[in-house]
């Protein structure tokens, strides 16, 4: 047999003594797709807009010692089997608050008794850590590993999800190894808003509208908020976009603007708009000015149930519950179906003389 030959067979067999082995005498399938010891894994966590995934192997603890013997203390280990463990990050994130941009890359690991390196590599379609080279690394940042859980399997977990963050973990055998993931979610939020109303939702008054909302809601971007409310308006002149702006306004610190704004919504505001916005006003404390819209429904449509509804609130707060009582039958008859099993019960205090505003 030449040396050339013995040199391939040699290789060969190195790759399957040195890799997770798949047949009992240890070697790797070529041919065929059949299954792995260490079988594929893979978990997805969502942060805002941004979906972060861990593809991996997982191998089995099998009754070994794991930590500083399967796994050796102070060198490269690839954080799972086969193939290289990889995490991608559609969004630039921060890992243990360094930054990190977005990609894919290779997961790779110093493991040691107080302390763990995790490597992000910008390498990540390499067989395991053999081929690892320190001049591809995107990012380390050393963490505290700490006893938990025995896991059988190799498994990563998303761990103390909140809005803007997630805790990545490593599990095996009785040891995790956390690392956090930040993302600026406002940042990417604004960023995927600005392409969306480049397309459809960029055609209608829903679109730019839902788009100050979030600003609003986030306080934030608040000038550019007041822009697309404008838009909105313009594109279709409607209660919701004038009183999103007014709202808009109000943070700004523009009272007199909000004012204007406000007026010009509850103008433009049918019935059921008008008595949902006062109603919205009562439970939040705002009882003198929800009384103050209640009358004006009926002048929207005198005929719609909504509007005895809200003459029925009137009345019941001034203490005539006959005239309340009339008025929620009247809205018992004209409502749908689906909501007169709400009236219904405040029909029967009324009729108990039970003021149905408290």
């Amino acid at each position: 047999m030449s040396k050339s030959v013995l040199g391939l067979f040699a290789g060969v067999l190195l790759l399957a003594s040195s890799a997770e082995a798949q047949f009992k005498n240890g070697s790797q399938p070529t041919e065929l797709n059949i299954p792995r010891v260490s079988q594929r894994g893979s978990v997805t966590q969502r942060i805002g807009l941004t979906d972060i995934t861990i593809n991996y192997h997982r191998p089995m603890v099998g009754g070994r010692e794991i930590w500083g013997k399967t796994v050796p203390y102070g060198k490269v280990w690839r954080a799972g089997a086969n193939e290289n463990t990889t995490i991608a990050f559609p969004d630039d994130v921060t890992v243990e608050g360094k930054a990190l941009a977005a990609g894919t890359y290779g997961l790779h690991t110093i493991p040691d008794k107080e302390q763990w390196t995790i490597i992000f590599s910008k390498n990540a379609t390499s067989w395991g850590s053999f081929s690892y080279d320190e001049k591809e690394d995107a990012l380390r940042v050393s963490v505290k590993p700490h006893a938990a859980e025995a896991f059988e399997a190799l498994t990563y977990t998303f761990d103390d999800v909140k809005p803007e963050s997630a805790v990545a973990t490593l599990r095996w055998e009785k040891l995790a190894v956390p690392f956090q993931i930040g993302v600026d979610v406002k940042a990417v939020v604004l960023r995927s808003i600005k392409h969306e109303l480049r397309s459809v939702g960029g055609f209608t008054w829903a679109g730019f509208d839902e788009a100050a909302q979030w600003c609003l809601d986030n306080n934030y971007n608040l000038e550019e908020a007041l822009k697309w409310e404008n838009t909105s308006i313009q594109n279709e002149d409607r209660f919701e976009n004038w009183e999103t702006k007014s709202r808009i306004l109000t943070a700004m610190g523009k009272k007199e603007d909000a004012d204007k704004a406000l007026a010009t919504a509850l103008d433009k505001a049918n019935a059921i708009q008008l008595y949902v916005y006062a109603r919205g006003l009562q439970r939040n404390g705002n009882t003198k000015r929800a009384f103050e819209l209640y009358p004006q429904v009926p002048k929207k449509d005198p005929n719609h149930w909504i509007s005895h509804l809200a003459l029925a609130r009137v009345d019941s707060n001034k203490g005539d519950f006959p005239a309340a009582a009339k008025e929620m039958t009247q809205a018992i008859s004209g409502a749908p179906d689906t909501n007169k099993p709400f009236l219904e019960p405040l029909l029967k205090r009324l009729e108990a003389k039970d003021d149905i505003n408290k």
